[in-house]
Formats: C-alpha cells, structure tokens, sequence
C-alpha cells in the first residue's frame, strides 16, 4: 500500500512515531533550539527535516531565512494556522529573513478563486490576522504570486526535473492545476535563494510535507544552482473537540474558527469530548483521563502560556480536584481573552496596512 500524505485532504495522523519513521523525518530536538516556544517545549512541534543547519545558523547567526504562504480562500483561520505563525515568529526574533507570499495564483487553480479576490481576502484580512498572532511586520517581506515573475519563470524550468510518476507516488493524484500549484510552492520555497543561496526554514503541518519532498528533490537534480536543501519543521494538528481524527477545520461543528463569535466557541467547549470521570465520586477517586480530554489539550496547545500555571492545571485535574466542568471555565476564560485580544489586533493590523514591506519586482 502506497504511503500518501495529502496536503488537500482532512485526515488526521494517529500515530505520529510512524510517520517519522514512515517519511524519513527527524525527531524535533528541543535541545537545537535557545529559547523554545510553547509548542516546541510541549511536544506540539515533533519533526522536521535539515532542523541542525538552521540551529547552527541561529547560534552563529549566520544568515537564513524562513517562509510561508497566506491561501486566501476564506475569510476565516484556524489553530493550525495560529502554530505556523508562532513558528514563524520564533525564527524572526532568531535572526531569519522572513518572507510571506499570498499564493493568489495556486488559490485560482486549485480552489478557483480570483486573483482580485484573493488580493482583497488577504489585504483585508488575512496578512492583519498573521500580525495580530506575532507576525512583525517592519521585518517581513510580502509578496504575490502573481507579481513574481522570477517564481513563475523558474516553474517552468523546475516543471522539467519531475515525471508524472514521480507526481503521483508523492501525492497520489497528479491533475494539472494541483501540478502547477505545486511545482508554484517549490519556487515559492526557494524564492529567497535567487538572489542569495542560504538555509532556509519552512514551517507547516506535516500534511504539506509533500510539497518539502518535492521541493528537495528538485534541488538534489539541480546541484549546479547550489541551492540549499530547504529544512521544515512540523507540528501537530489541532484536534476536533470531539476527539475524532479529522482535521478540526473539516468539522465546523467541533472546529474553532478564527475569528468566531465567543458564545458560539463556548458551546463548542462546553460539548467537547472530556476525559472527566462519568460520576463526581468517581473522578474524585480516579482523576481524569486527561489523555482523551479535547479541552486540556485546547489549553496545552494554545490558551495557556505558562508551563507552571498548566502543570498546576494538570496536576489537580488529574487527581480528580478539578472537575471537567471547572477545566471548560478556565478554557472559556482564557478563550475569551485570546479572541478579544486577536480581534483587536486585526483592526490594530488594519491601520498600518500602508506600511507593509512588499517586495518590488522589475
């Protein structure tokens, strides 16, 4: 059976060891990284791929740059989204060169949006959504795919280091637009080399490890350009609220939207799958199954900042002194906040549109 993993689809990965080994990846190691981020010190980021080059590069700061991609196709985001940027601000505070690019050319080929939209949809409001998450945007490039045509000329030449075969055993189907869309990424990941060949740092969800994969093949048919092997770093997925393995986004009834109304997110919480016990004398004699519990790994992965406050938290759910009930109260606490302070932040975005950095092309 062929080993696929699909950055279009919704499927979840159950057993993140087995795909490490599966794909090749490297275990991420904490120890690589000063200063580590949240989901780094709690095991939300798990592999990567070249992780040591970009270590060396932030301990002797040497230059290197990290990269992703806006695909403005809805007026809303997601927690996974939320990690990309966490990531990405990670290694802008470490020294990369960062760049964002509005892929308004694979969203008209692959999820037939135009180009007009897609500028509007990002402009208004996903690149202000990226700067309320962290994103500085006084060292952030911007640009469009469509405006680049150094990307585009080099897909054709990219295009040529690839059979169909070789297509399909990485994503298992090979229809024309998801062949452009993704040969358009390879140049989008290697854009920041045309001008100078230096490391750089792609962080995603492994779902869109196939696009690294193929990225790294074409740069090891190509040893004449000396580009660097693009390393990634990946982390978890969020899970549905209600414990299945679908990514969250898949299940609007068990997903958290970005933004979303706070009454509707409360009820999402309230109804997540709980590891409290199914009587109060019982949870207060056996504790929480806090492995199954949706709304502690909520917590964990995005509503709680201090690793001593969520020990705390751990620590009394899982002896049976806090209840479920009181867990989700914390929860919509602190999601309460987290939405109040992303939204402000959108708007506070908005207003310094006029001083987005975007590269200029000839």
């Amino acid at each position: 059976m062929k080993k696929i993993i699909d950055p279009w689809g919704s499927g979840l990965v159950e057993d993140y060891e087995k795909i490490v080994k599966d794909f090749g990846l490297e275990a991420f190691n904490l120890k690589l990284f000063p200063e580590p981020n949240r989901i780094m010190r709690r095991g939300v980021v798990f592999a990567g791929r070249d992780i040591g080059i970009i270590s060396d590069a932030i301990r002797k700061k040497k230059k290197f740059y990290v990269l992703s991609g806006i695909m403005p196709t809805n007026e809303k985001i997601h927690f996974g989204t939320k990690m990309v940027v966490e990531n990405i601000k990670y290694f802008q505070e470490h020294g990369a060169e960062t760049y964002i690019l509005v892929a308004d050319l694979e969203a008209a080929s692959t999820r037939g949006v135009s180009l007009e939209k897609a500028r509007k949809m990002a402009l208004d409001f996903h690149i202000p959504a990226y700067v309320a998450l962290g994103l500085d945007i006084r060292k952030t490039n911007f640009y469009f795919q469509s405006e680049n045509k150094e990307v585009m000329n080099n897909v054709y030449e990219f295009a040529k280091k690839i059979t169909l075969n070789e297509f399909e055993a990485i994503y298992g189907n090979a229809d024309p637009g998801r062949i452009m869309g993704a040969i358009t990424q390879v140049a989008d990941i290697l854009y920041p080399q045309f001008k100078e060949r230096m490391p750089g740092i792609i962080p995603v969800g492994v779902d869109q490890d196939p696009h690294i994969r193929l990225t790294r093949d074409i740069v090891r048919r190509m040893k004449e350009k000396n580009f660097f092997l693009p390393s990634s770093i990946y982390h978890k997925y969020t899970p549905s609220l209600d414990g299945s393995l679908k990514m969250s986004k898949s299940k609007p009834e068990s997903c958290i939207e970005l933004p979303e109304d706070i009454n509707s997110v409360k009820k999402k919480i309230n109804r997540a799958l709980s590891g409290g016990r199914d009587t109060l004398e019982e949870h207060r004699k056996l504790g929480a199954v806090i492995e199954k519990d949706m709304v502690f790994e909520l917590m964990k992965q995005h509503l709680v900042e201090d690793d001593k406050e969520l020990d705390k938290i751990y620590k009394a759910y899982k002896s049976g002194k806090m209840t479920s009930g009181e867990l989700k109260e914390i929860a919509n606490k602190n999601m309460e906040k987290f939405m109040d302070d992303f939204n402000n932040g959108i708007e506070r975005a908005r207003k310094h549109l006029g001083s987005l950095k975007f590269v200029k092309f000839k």
